[in-house]
């Protein structure tokens, strides 16, 4: 696989930053540069800074400071200091020293915004932020009077649930406001639930969307949930009262408050859309920048006339000379004052403006600051050269464009430089450049998206708890962004992977995993051009526990419970009957029934619902109010059911004294007694009390009593039972809870002990102990706590640095505390994490490790070899190792040891990056192992070690030549040639070289040597004749010597062939002979060349080339014309110099031609009889004629017999033969039954003869029956 891009290093450790000073002052710009006296360069606009009275440059190792002294308006501008590769940029921004005696506290104040929780969306989006302070407080000073500073305080005092109370607020219209509400759940049992309204009912969880966003979050630190509602782009009709409730069980607050809108009001005569132009010369309507410069005049329509300190001004005042000469901290109240709305814009405009347009040299027209091209069309950029030969480049992105297709095109037309982007897609919005040299100018090209259009809506679905859920719908463009929200709230993905998101194309599914009654409500998706709604209604089974069981003491289940049911009233006339029923989902609604009937509240029947308990409560109980009367929860298959008795005789009792009693089973500190309750989950003890009169039950824990007022651990008494109740148990819990129950009578006491468990603690963060080519091993220590129960094991996951996805790698708790992470790629950045695991469940991830990187050493380097030794040296060669991994090679480490010690010393210092190396300063005699090893980020590699010990002392080596293959033959060379032969050889010491040529040793003058220590050149300037022969060369150290010898021969053009004479002619042809040159040129003759002329033209042509003969025929003469031929002998080197040619010419006599004319064999074509189509079966009617058919071939023509049943019929007169063209015919006239039978007909010539047959069947006539006669005959 591909290495990893290597990423970029800076050069500096510490960069300068952007600074402020006020005119006059001195500004100090520091920088620390990685390495010690690297060479620093400061400039100012892209030109270099020297030191000087203005500027004051330092350096002290690798610390380096730019000093501005005196500093003025001039100096603001963009600085940079450059080290090696590395340019960091920073800005000096310069203030105007305020004036002597100028009070700054004399500034008006700003007047606090009505609702202030405008200001955290200032800082997120200014296009959908909410209103600034400025246009706020102008808001809020139009609504005084004018002897009034400040509005009227309309805060509520924070009673109830809400700490924090959405306040009244003003908005003008197109802009947003945010309302909050905040709770503090500290207290709370269960999570709070918020509803908004506007006026008396209407729900605004249902108006979510384009106008309307919903946003809640909770702080786990204040236990504090934070409740916004946003307004967004408010219209007039948005104006009126709200409400905002919250109710958590059985506690409930509600808050109101107003939303003012007010009209935005323009000068007449302005024109907004021409306010936002764009600054562009080609007059194209979407390039260019912006200009807001039509909403810098004063306006004074769109101040109001009520201010409580209006300000007058001149009309005709420059709002643009004011920013110009105001400091920065002046721009907010200037516009205040002013009236200009789009301040940022402004900023932006005038910062420009400050700048000085530097005259560009290269560029005649530069590109605008930003173009705009709907998707799928094409733009072009074009730009005006001062030079029309010079050549451009393009960027995008800061990286250089190339011609691809037709996708982009550059075109150079004159002075005009053009890039054409064709079908624009989202990847096409980017950065874009045109570079001549060192010059540039830059643009935006912006490309708009069509908007997504819903094609499939979503649908509505009911479903049963625990199912899975899909949401479906389809948009127009694939690959499409979607947002999915529920209940106005989006939806995202969580680690519980609760929701997931699915995109295949253009369809997107939502998937709810095992749904349950929290999943029910709207479910909404959203696209840039719509969006589409649908319910999920949830349906479950119902865990019903009776509060008399005592079994139900801690519960697990999450599925709808039954705490306390309903029970049959007696009652009196005119008492009161209350049914109440509590059951564990507070967002559960139900009905009640009488006798099957809905019951409808009135005056005297009242039904309520708070929290978890629903109450039917009727006053005044009359005698038609006794009847069994059911509640039934919606969306579950069960019912409660109690039945009211109306009691009309007062009975009187006499009441009895019984000592109290506690029923309990698991009392005391026993490990069999002791419950057990998850963190979390809810923990309800019912424990069975006895007693007369009914005793008084006391809680403690420890030396605190609990009471019914505590929050979330209370007590509830009723009667016959005490039940202690615990929403999400937390390890504090935990202990030894006692119940004391008192009456007149007596008192009991019991001791429960309860213990909470929970998953463990999560790890400490995992080290990483060792990497290898694709693993590493991990150690983490285990958690401080492990929730009360045993650790079980861990969990080990793992994920590249760069991802957001974590992979487990195993299933199975593993037990140990080291794990070893296999199956990772090399080179690739990774993360560990751990989780640990008791029988409770698994605990919150580790923090993740050190970031580590996967990688092996090389492998050993290849073919460590010796190539020389000395008396104090010796030279190793080796190659490159065989596989590298993906971590750099930094160099080669080599050392040598003594034989008999284990110490290897290194032959150099640090790393070698070459595959060869001489060690020097070796002890002569010494016994040496030297061995190499490959390093690079993991490590050494395995080491390469020669195969035996080198002794440290120069070696006679025997001489010996190396003669080249091409000189083991003899070599040919043409006269005039240069020679120049080099034979290497070897030998120590330097051996001496003899050259010698037929016994006698080479003169200078005959031949040049030249000789040294691993070769020696025989070198011929220009070859003779004479330098043929053979040569010997003699390699000697002492009485040792070597021996080669070489051939050399000098060819040269050969003679002219001898006595060409012409032996003999006829017809067409000529003999010709001749004799071998004297002179073949020291080679072999390789054949002769045969040439012809006409007397006539003596012009030549080659008969026969490389012709080995000495004699030839030549052929294909002309008759009448007479010939001279000539003859050139050939050799290795070419063509004789002179021919030897004939001394007479040949004449070609003309002779006569007889025709002859050309005899052939007259062909046979007898053949014998052949029946081409034979005679066919046949079934006739008596009386009518029949005809037999065939066809026959034969030549000469067939002789042809019928025959009937083998008897010869050619004389009957009933039968009459036919033949024409080889078609045979037999006409049978009127045949009878007696001529049915076999038919023959036989062809006979002289070649053979045939026979054809076939069957004739003769059937009666039916006699006609008269339709009268078969009428009769039917009576």
């Amino acid at each position: 696989m591909p290495e990893p891009a290597k990423k970029t290093v800076s050069a500096f450790v510490k960069k300068p930053k952007t600074q402020e000073a006020v005119e006059g002052s001195s500004v100090v710009f520091e920088a620390q540069t990685e390495k010690r006296d690297a060479k620093v360069k400061w400039q100012c606009n892209s030109k270099d800074i020297v030191s000087g009275d203005k500027y004051t440059i330092a350096a002290d190792g690798n610390q380096h400071s730019l000093t501005i002294k005196d500093v003025s308006k001039e100096d603001a501008n963009t600085y940079a200091v450059i080290a090696a590769s590395s340019k960091v940029k920073f800005e000096l921004k310069v203030e105007t020293k305020p004036a002597e005696g100028s009070d700054e506290s004399s500034v008006e104040p700003t007047v606090q915004p009505v609702t202030s929780s405008t200001e955290p969306e200032q800082a997120e989006a200014p296009p959908a932020a909410a209103p600034s302070q400025e246009e706020n407080s102008a808001t809020a000073q139009d609504t005084l009077p004018a002897d009034e500073a400040q509005p009227p305080d309309t805060r509520q005092d924070l009673t109830g649930l809400f700490t924090e109370k959405p306040q009244s607020g003003e908005v003008t219209v197109g802009e947003n406001i945010m309302f909050v509400a905040k709770v503090n759940a500290e207290s709370l049992l269960k999570k709070p639930t918020v509803k908004w309204f506007k006026g008396k009912w209407m729900d605004l969880a249902s108006k979510s969307g384009k106008h309307l966003q919903l946003k809640e979050t909770y702080d786990r630190s204040t236990k504090v949930y934070t409740f916004e509602m946003q307004i967004v782009d408010a219209k007039a009709n948005f104006a009126g009262a709200y409400r905002c409730e919250v109710a958590s069980r059985d506690k409930f607050d509600s808050c109101n408050f107003e939303l003012t809108v007010h009209e935005a009001r323009a000068p007449e005569g302005l024109d907004i859309r021409a306010a936002f132009r764009r600054t562009s010369s080609d007059g194209n309507e979407d390039s260019g920048e912006l200009d807001f410069s039509g909403l810098l005049k004063k306006r004074d329509s769109l101040k109001p006339t009520n201010r409580a300190a209006p300000t007058s001004h001149d009309p005709d005042v420059d709002v643009w000379n004011i920013l110009s000469h105001a400091p920065a901290s002046e721009f907010e109240k200037i516009a205040f004052q002013h009236g200009i709305t789009d301040l940022r814009g402004m900023l932006k405009r005038l910062k420009k403006m400050k700048k000085e347009e530097k005259k560009s040299e290269a560029f005649l027209k530069k590109l605008d600051p930003a173009y705009q091209v709907s998707k799928g069309h094409k733009i072009k950029l074009a730009v005006e050269v001062a030079n029309a030969d010079v050549d451009v480049k393009w960027l995008k992105n800061g990286q250089e464009m190339h011609p691809t297709g037709s996708k982009y095109i550059f075109e150079s037309v004159g002075n005009m430089r053009y890039l054409t982007i064709n079908n624009c897609s989202l990847a096409d919005d980017a950065a874009y450049c045109c570079l001549i040299g060192e010059e540039k100018c830059t643009t935006e090209l912006f490309v708009k998206e069509p908007p997504v259009n819903i094609l499939k809506s979503l649908e509505d679905q009911m479903v049963m708890k625990g199912d899975r859920v899909e949401f479906v719908c389809e948009v127009s463009e694939e690959g499409a962004n979607v947002k999915w929200e529920k209940d106005g709230v989006e939806l995202t993905r969580d680690e519980s992977f609760k929701y997931r998101f699915k995109k295949d194309g253009c369809k997107h599914v939502l998937i709810i995993n095992e749904a349950s009654k929290e999943d029910c409500g709207h479910y909404k998706v959203k696209t840039s051009g719509g969006d589409s709604m649908a319910e999920l209604m949830v349906q479950g089974d119902v865990n019903i526990t009776d509060g008399n069981d005592s079994n139900s003491a801690v519960h697990g289940q999450k599925q709808l419970e039954v705490y306390q049911s309903i029970a049959d009233l007696t009652v009196k006339a005119k008492d009161q009957a209350v049914f109440k029923c509590e059951v564990s989902d507070e967002t559960v609604r139900g009905t009640w029934y009488k006798n099957g009937v809905e019951v409808q509240p009135d005056a005297r029947v009242n039904i309520s619902h708070i929290g978890r308990i629903h109450k039917l409560t009727i006053d005044d109980v009359k005698p038609e109010d006794e009847a069994d009367y059911t509640f039934v929860p919606d969306g579950h298959a069960f019912n409660l059911s109690a039945k009211l008795n109306f009691l009309e005789v007062k009975i009187d009792y006499v009441p009895r004294q019984d000592p109290p009693k506690i029923h309990l089973d698991c009392m005391g500190r026993t490990a069999d007694s002791t419950i057990v309750v998850v963190a979390g989950n809810k923990l309800r003890l019912d424990v069975p009390i006895t007693g007369d009169p009914a005793p008084t039950v006391v809680w403690i824990k420890g030396e605190k009593v609990i009471t019914e007022e505590n929050g979330r651990v209370h007590v509830e008494t009723t009667k016959g039972h005490c039940i202690f109740t615990i929403e999400g148990a937390e390890r504090q819990d935990e202990g030894v809870y006692s119940v004391i129950v008192r009456n007149p009578a007596g008192e009991d006491t019991a001791e429960i002990n309860v213990k909470v468990v929970d998953v463990p603690d999560p790890p400490l963060a995992p080290k990483i102990l060792s990497v290898g080519e694709d693993s590493c091993v991990v150690q983490w220590d285990p958690p401080q706590f492990d929730g009360g129960q045993p650790i079980i094991g861990y969990v080990v996951e793992r994920k590249k640095l760069k991802s957001y996805r974590w992979m487990r790698l195993n299933f199975d708790p593993y037990t140990d505390t080291t794990f070893e992470a296999k199956r990772m790629i090399e080179g690739v950045l990774y993360e560990m994490r751990v989780y640990a695991v008791n029988s409770i469940g698994m605990s919150r991830h580790s923090p993740a490790s050190q970031p580590f990187v996967p990688v092996a050493p090389t492998s050993e380097p290849l073919g460590l070899r010796v190539e020389d030794v000395s008396d104090t040296s010796i030279s190793l060669k080796w190659r490159r190792p065989e596989r590298i991994g993906s971590a750099e090679l930094e160099g080669y480490g080599v050392e040598y040891c003594k034989e008999g010690t284990d110490e290897w010393i290194p032959a150099i210092e640090g790393l070698t990056d070459r595959t060869a190396m001489i060690v020097k300063g070796l002890t002569t005699g010494d016994k040496l192992q030297f061995r190499v090893r490959a390093y690079n980020m993991a490590g050494p590699s395995a080491p390469a070690i020669l195969a035996q010990p080198i002794t440290i002392r120069e070696i006679m080596q025997r001489p010996k030549i190396w003669l080249p293959r091409n000189l083991r033959q003899t070599l040919i060379k043409k006269v005039g040639d240069t020679v120049n032969v080099v034979i290497p050889f070897q030998g120590k010491p330097r051996p001496k070289v003899t050259w010698s040529k037929d016994g006698e040793v080479l003169s200078p003058q005959f031949a040049s040597t030249r000789n040294s220590e691993v070769d020696t050149i025989l070198f011929i300037r220009k070859t003779e004749r004479k330098h043929s022969g053979k040569y010997d060369l003699q390699v000697q150290i002492e009485n040792v010597e070597a021996m080669a010898a070489i051939t050399l021969q000098i060819v040269d053009l050969p003679g002219s062939p001898l006595d060409l004479t012409v032996l003999d002619t006829w017809g067409f042809n000529v003999a010709l002979e001749w004799k071998p040159p004297k002179d073949n040129g020291n080679c072999e003759i390789a054949g002769y060349n045969v040439q012809k002329a006409d007397k006539k033209t003596m012009e030549w042509f080659t008969v026969f080339d490389q012709y080995r003969r000495t004699h030839c025929v030549v052929s294909d003469l002309i008759m009448g014309n007479e010939y001279f031929f000539r003859v050139f002998a050939i050799n290795l080197v070419g063509f004789s110099p002179e021919p030897c040619c004939t001394k007479d010419s040949v004449f070609i006599p003309k002779t006569g031609i007889v025709y002859k004319p050309p005899s052939y064999k007259e062909h046979d074509f007898s053949t014998a009889p052949k029946f081409t189509h034979p005679l066919v079966n046949r079934s006739v009617i008596a009386g009518y004629n029949a005809t037999l058919s065939c066809s026959v071939r034969g030549i000469p023509k067939p002789k042809v017999t019928w025959y009937k049943n083998k008897m010869d019929i050619s004389q009957e007169a009933k039968y009459r033969m036919l033949s024409k063209q080889g078609v045979l015919t037999l006409e049978i006239r009127k045949p009878c039954p007696f001529d049915g039978g076999v038919y023959m007909c036989k062809a006979v010539n002289d070649f053979g003869e045939a026979i054809a047959e076939c069957k004739l069947e003769v059937r009666s006539q039916v006699p006609k029956v008269d339709k009268k006669e078969k009428k009769d005959a039917k009576n």
